[in-house]
């Protein structure tokens, strides 16, 4: 990612949180993940994995695949169940069972996701702007929601023209962003972004970066970022996990931990990353001996 790429998203960023477990003003931080753990069967997927995210911050978790980044945001949004451990959003526990529809529309509203593949998260005979009214129409029924709707397109910078498109009728852009428009339709206090941009070209990823930072900068959400590639942490985030074989294994500020990785599964990952004079199969080395 180029500097030029990655201005939007270093423009959009927070000053630094507070301590451990609490926001620089002493309340409860936006999203706190304590001592998480999901195993699938004899397979511990993750154990005891612990990480807050301040208010208007922006984390990413990194490692290869299955690493357990993905489980644990499925259980951070409520897509799966933890063995053991707390996520909580502002101080409310997530874990803890809601009964009643209400209750489940106002936790699912607290976090959503942003998957890897917009064209299998969308329905494909669903429209842009109907897609949109459902979501609106579950979780805010009787209202007028014309407005929001052009408000929401604005926002993810496209407009009324792609209001009636059918998901393949536009790119893998612009399908992102309708599917981000989607997420933020029901206002969520954090946004997980699973792979978001993974699939796309590498300027097209430049441009949904750039818009993920500009919302962040105008609303003030909170992101968590789940991602192989080192130049979308180094671009997005404050800070920054790494997980290998379930666990946490380095975490720190984004810059610090990108500079000078503690751990040497950190340093092989950014050894990882092809450049001139990289040498695969010393990397595939230091992976067998680690």
């Amino acid at each position: 990612m180029s500097a030029d790429d990655s201005r939007t998203a270093e423009a959009g960023r927070p000053g630094p949180p507070g301590p451990a477990g609490s926001t620089a003003d002493g309340g409860p931080p936006l999203l706190e993940v304590r001592a998480l753990s999901r195993s699938f069967g004899p397979v511990r997927a993750v154990h005891e994995v612990s990480f807050t995210l301040p208010e208007g911050g922006s984390l990413g978790i990194v490692g290869e695949s299955g690493s357990g980044k993905t489980t644990t945001a499925r259980v951070v949004v409520g897509l799966d169940r933890a063995d053991a451990g707390e996520v909580l959003v502002r101080g409310r526990d997530r874990t803890v069972r809601t009964r009643g529809r209400a209750g489940r529309l106002a936790r699912a509203r607290e976090v959503q996701m942003v998957f890897q593949d917009p064209y299998l998260s969308l329905d494909p005979r669903t429209g842009v702007e109907a897609a949109l009214r459902e979501t609106l129409a579950l979780h805010f029924p009787g209202r007028d929601h014309g407005r929001r709707v052009r408000e929401l397109l604005d926002q993810v910078g496209l407009g009324t023209r792609a209001a009636d498109a059918l998901p393949r009728q536009l790119s893998g852009g612009q399908r992102q962003r309708v599917a981000i428009a989607r997420a933020l339709a029901v206002e969520p206090a954090v946004l997980v972004l699973d792979e978001a941009v993974a699939a796309l070209d590498v300027s097209v990823q430049a441009q949904i970066l750039n818009l993920l930072a500009d919302i962040r900068e105008q609303t003030g959400i909170g992101y968590l970022f789940i991602t192989h590639d080192l130049g979308v942490v180094r671009c997005v985030t404050d800070e920054i996990v790494v997980m290998r074989h379930g666990a946490v294994v380095e975490q720190g500020p984004t810059q610090r931990v990108m500079a000078a990785p503690a751990h040497p599964y950190t340093r092989l990952l950014l050894d990882s990353v092809p450049r001139p004079g990289w040498d695969p199969e010393a990397i595939a080395g230091a992976r067998r001996a680690l």
